[in-house]
């Protein structure tokens, strides 16, 4: 694996809308830039890319839980590749192996891992989706934190962000509980 650049970044949200909390949220991304095996040309056979992420998801994971220094309560993950790539790549990068390298160091997690990918430029803003780890359904963990790189993803490079949060929403109140009928 060819990696360019890692970066991590640590957001705690302590309120919303001019209101603290109850406690603040932690929300760590890892992000990963590599150089594209497939940019400028068509493959059928992109499990190359399968192992790539799920190995720049081990990396990053790494990195990332000692800065969360919490349990895991939600998690999501994200891919832009460069234009010199297509579509296809990132979700090759964060589909088949990376929910593994996620779920393995947490001690698992029962729900899908809210994905998004997309081809742009360097300097491209991504929304990490976010969700509960054991509950697909957790509205008050439906959220996003917005990443971006500079100089990333070049052309021939495909960035993979995946993020791990402490909590949900700072101060959720649209959740199941809250639902008028």
């Amino acid at each position: 694996m060819n990696i360019r650049k890692t970066v991590v970044i640590q957001e705690v949200v302590h309120g919303e809308g001019g209101s603290s909390g109850a406690k603040p949220v932690t929300r760590i991304a890892g992000i990963g830039i590599i150089e594209n095996p497939f940019a400028e040309q068509f493959v059928d056979d992109l499990s190359e890319l399968f192992a790539l992420g799920g190995e720049l998801g081990q990396v990053l994971m790494e990195v990332m839980l000692p800065q969360l220094g919490n349990p895991v309560i939600s998690y999501g993950k994200a891919a832009i590749v460069g234009i010199g790539g297509d579509l296809e790549h990132g979700h090759a990068m964060i589909h088949p192996k990376l929910g593994k390298a996620m779920r393995d160091p947490i001690g698992g997690g029962q729900a899908l891992i809210p994905s998004a990918a997309k081809v742009a430029v360097a300097g491209t803003c991504i929304d990490i989706p976010l969700g509960h780890k054991d509950d697909a359904w957790s509205f008050d963990h439906f959220d996003a934190m917005t990443v971006s790189v500079a100089d990333a993803p070049r052309a021939t490079e495909i960035m993979m962000a995946i993020a791990i949060c402490d909590g949900g929403r700072p101060i959720p109140r649209v959740g199941k509980m809250r639902v008028v009928v």
